[in-house]
């Protein structure tokens, strides 16, 4: 059997000390691992099954002799990064933006459109977080009654916008409950003028703002989603938008996804029973006991939850369903080295 060098990029921030464990419990036969981060962070010790690694300030260097690179160390870092260790010999798949949109580069949810890595250059991308939970539960749907149009609201945990701004809205709950003045530096963004506490609080905004009014992160789940279905970010074949909200929750996202099919034969305990029946998804969905997704239940979870499936009685052929999964693990983690399992299956850990 195979096995291969793998490097983590960005070891030491939340998503990457999740990518050790994820791969800890993957079956990817692993030779060796290297832990990258930035200068600050080398010389840290962290563990790979039970072993001891040290490690090391990322450099194109360091990708030598390196097969596999599971990347979540900021787009920045992966536009300078990951094209060296393709460079040498190495098959990255990337946890951030940096090469979503790219045509070259194919955008992976395994179960969804995984046929797709065939096609690869070096780098794999990486989903939004609140896109694959939310394609990932409607991809049955799709397969069985087709889409015409989605129409998703999300409640976005802090630890989407990174260690900082979580660390920030809690010292923000501890000023609320001493009745001191709440203190915000980055939230909704770090790159815009002004900034405002989460803590008690929700922001309508996640990412800058194009100039159509929509945020960064609504054209990503627009875009990306035609992406992953069809192979064509501004595909015609579905009508997709977004309003995208950060909320005072530490893990999980959740999204209210309103539907139409193309089938208007449809049903809702049909949809129930095609999502329970989905490996991945997990139906949560009993309203007479109060029974449905939490991103409390979701924290630390794979799956991605979904309840509050139900028909809209006003249009027909129209559902709404209520999403939950944790964004650190579901939404990046897990998903990145499902990936990394996808390739080594069909022996794609190579470069063309």
């Amino acid at each position: 059997m195979k096995k291969y060098v793998v490097a983590i990029l960005g070891a030491t921030g939340a998503v990457g000390s999740r990518l050790i464990n994820e791969l800890e419990q993957s079956s990817i036969p692993v030779k060796d691992v290297k832990f990258l981060a930035s200068k600050r962070s080398a010389g840290k010790k962290l563990k790979f099954n039970d072993q001891e690694v040290i490690v090391e300030e990322a450099t194109p260097e360091s990708f030598e002799n390196v097969d596999l690179v599971l990347s979540s160390a900021g787009g920045t870092v992966s536009k300078q990064l990951l094209p060296e260790a393709v460079k040498r010999g190495a098959v990255c798949v990337d946890n951030t933006s940096a090469f979503r949109m790219d045509e070259n580069v194919p955008l992976i949810i395994p179960g969804v459109n995984e046929q797709q890595l065939i096609q690869h250059k070096g780098i794999i991308a990486n989903p939004n977080c609140s896109t694959i939970q939310m394609v990932a539960a409607l991809f049955p749907i799709y397969q069985r009654w087709g889409l015409e149009q989605i129409i998703v609201s999300t409640y976005q945990a802090v630890s989407g916008a990174g260690q900082s701004a979580w660390n920030e809205m809690l010292q923000q709950a501890q000023e609320r409950l001493d009745n001191e003045e709440l203190v915000a530096n980055i939230l909704p963004t770090a790159a815009d003028k002004k900034h405002y506490p989460l803590a008690f609080n929700l922001l309508p905004q996640i990412d800058v703002f194009e100039d159509d009014g929509y945020t960064h992160e609504e054209w990503k789940m627009i875009h990306e989603t035609k992406k992953i279905l069809f192979n064509d970010q501004d595909s015609s074949r579905i009508k997709v938008t977004a309003t995208c909200v950060r909320v005072p929750v530490e893990i999980g996202h959740g999204e209210a996804v309103y539907f139409t099919v193309e089938d208007k034969s449809a049903v809702a305990s049909e949809i129930q029973l095609e999502i329970e029946q989905t490996p991945g998804l997990v139906l949560q969905d009993k309203p007479q006991e109060q029974i449905y997704p939490q991103p409390l239940l979701a924290a630390g979870k794979r799956e991605t939850f979904v309840g509050r499936v139900r028909a809209d009685n006003e249009n027909p052929g129209a559902f709404h369903m209520w999403i939950v999964a944790d964004n650190l693990l579901r939404g990046a983690a897990s998903n990145t080295v499902d990936i990394a399992e996808c390739l080594v299956k069909r022996d794609l850990v190579r470069v063309p």
